[in-house]
């Protein structure tokens, strides 16, 4: 038996690992509990795709120091063009317009999770049980028992506080009776890469299509990520396309306004649904990221999300340090980040899901609407401010490290 830690994280991703560092330091006795090694290709978090990082994220990643590490990798974003195929209607958000560097930055997987796991590397304050697996969670009244199988051996620790942080199919979630609202969007993303004729000029586009949403966000070397959503039939019959069919099916959902395109790296399909867990806390459970939200990748907003998890939680955990209260899991840290992130999360979750069930929205009435709609946008500056607020968080109470606060 070994604890008893003050904090059990379970799940390494990009948002269990940065919680671990934006607490690693306060004199926490932190376990950090992950399937597979961060630089695996089998890792599923850290793998081939990109993460869109709002302004909001890239300024935490700052306070807890490891975006001088992302940064070389990361892509600015100057604009963001939204259209509706084969409509009059479109919208655009210019960042020089709305007084930002840049409307937020691509980054790759792999990039962010090597500059999270390099400080967890070298903490005193963390155990990392990795690779590892979670085979049973028994919350009790005073702490919560995990039974680990590490490295071949079996492991059990105490912590009086845990942090589900296992993704939309949550173990540790389920393990404290909470459940979760699964909403199949009956469609698969299909994410790759692909080389436009004409440079992005660090434009993001976001185009709707009758059969889906199409998404290009820009790469520094002029390539561009895709993400193309699809009936999951048509999705299996895209994985068997030539490069050449796969490429003729994206230039006529997208057109030639970036010209012909090139090349196609590795299509990889993604199911999509929204997980919504019906609580993000429960007992001594503490409940992030797509444990507690597994959102369309339509607006780019998920991990953004999450991330917010994130500082929220540490500086309410940080107070408690402050306060000398050890017992983590005893006080009022579940209730206040309950709290606190309700509406951040229910503006969320709403937006995305309403921005899926609109452009999939077939009646002709609807359609002129969404269209006036996205003019209507295009000319209106306080919308256009209001929407760079709700992607980053800028509404309600912010975290201090998204403000650059340091929590200690």
């Amino acid at each position: 038996m070994k604890g008893p830690y003050d904090l059990a994280i379970v799940g390494g991703g990009m948002v269990g690992a940065s919680l671990a560092v934006a607490l690693d330091g306060m004199g926490l006795r932190i376990a950090l509990i992950e399937a597979v090694p961060h630089d695996s290709d089998a890792q599923p978090s850290f793998d081939e795709r990109t993460t869109a990082l709002s302004n909001g994220s890239r300024r935490i990643l700052e306070t807890l120091g490891v975006w001088p590490a992302v940064a070389p990798a990361a892509t600015p974003i100057a604009k963001i063009h939204v259209s509706d195929r084969g409509r009059f209607g479109f919208a655009r958000i210019d960042a020089a317009e709305q007084n930002l560097a840049a409307m937020g930055y691509v980054v790759p997987n792999r990039a962010l999770g090597a500059a999270l796991w390099a400080p967890l590397a070298r903490s005193a304050d963390v155990d990392v049980f990795c690779p590892a697996q979670v085979r049973q969670v028994t919350p009790g009244e005073q702490s919560v028992t995990l039974a680990l199988t590490a490295a071949g051996e079996e492991v059990a620790l105490k912590a009086r506080l845990v942090v589900a942080a296992d993704g939309a199919q949550s173990a540790v979630r389920a393990a404290f009776g909470v459940d979760a609202e699964v909403r199949d969007y009956e469609s698969t993303a299909v994410i790759t890469t692909i080389l436009p004729q004409r440079f992005h000029e660090y434009v993001a586009y976001e185009r709707f299509t009758d059969s889906g949403p199409l998404a290009l966000l820009p790469l520094a070397d002029g390539r561009c990520t895709l993400v193309l959503t699809l009936d999951p039939k048509l999705a299996e019959l895209a994985m068997s396309w030539s490069d050449a069919e796969f490429i003729a099916e994206v230039q006529r959902r997208f057109g030639f306004r970036l010209g012909r395109f090139l090349k196609v790296g590795r299509r990889v399909p993604y199911p999509l649904s929204l997980t919504r867990s019906e609580r993000t806390s429960a007992g001594r459970c503490v409940i992030v990221g797509n444990a507690a939200q597994g959102l369309h990748p339509v607006a780019g907003m998920g991990f953004n999300l999450g991330l917010r998890d994130v500082a929220s939680l540490a500086e309410l955990i940080a107070e408690q340090c402050t306060a000398n209260t050890r017992d983590l899991g005893a006080g009022s840290v579940q209730g206040e980040y309950d709290e606190w992130r309700a509406t951040d999360r229910g503006g969320i979750i709403g937006f995305t899901d309403g921005l899926v069930r609109l452009f999939a929205n077939r009646l002709g009435v609807v359609q002129r609407l969404r269209n006036l709609g996205l003019l209507t946008f295009d000319v209106m500056p306080p919308a256009k401010a209001a929407l760079s607020r709700l992607s980053t968080g800028g509404s309600g109470r912010v975290p201090k490290l998204a403000r650059g606060v340091a929590l200690r």
